[in-house]
């Protein structure tokens, strides 16, 4: 089974850029979609933004227009960028990975935390 591990988080000031990597033991580009989601403290784990095999890539709202999620099959690597960093991203970041349409994720990252603090 692929095992996913992120890297990038940390200690951000406000206004900055977040860089998230999550590399791969294997091959994703079968994997219909790859996530990105958060967990705040204290607050369930949302969707940040996913990129599916048909093309179709999404956004929660409270990230649309200063992020970007990218996904390299040949490097087996997933990233995501959040741009103009705000307190309200503090939180845990996975990376995982859906098989297929309706399986949902099935596969997680360990979690990278990030805390967006002056």
């Amino acid at each position: 089974q692929v095992r996913l591990v992120e890297s990038g988080g940390g200690l951000i000031q406000p206004g900055k850029s977040l860089n998230l990597a999550c590399t791969t033991s294997g091959n994703i580009e079968n994997y219909y979609s790859v996530d990105w989601y958060r967990q705040a403290p204290g607050e369930r784990r949302e969707l940040v933004a996913r990129t599916n095999n048909d093309g179709f890539t999404y956004y929660a709202d409270s990230v649309r227009g200063r992020s970007v999620i990218s996904r390299y099959n040949r490097q087996d690597l997933i990233t995501l960028t959040v741009n103009d960093l705000k307190p309200a991203d503090t939180a845990v970041y996975y990376c995982g990975l859906e098989p297929t349409r309706r399986s949902g994720v099935e596969i997680w990252g360990q979690g990278t935390q990030v805390i967006v603090s002056s």
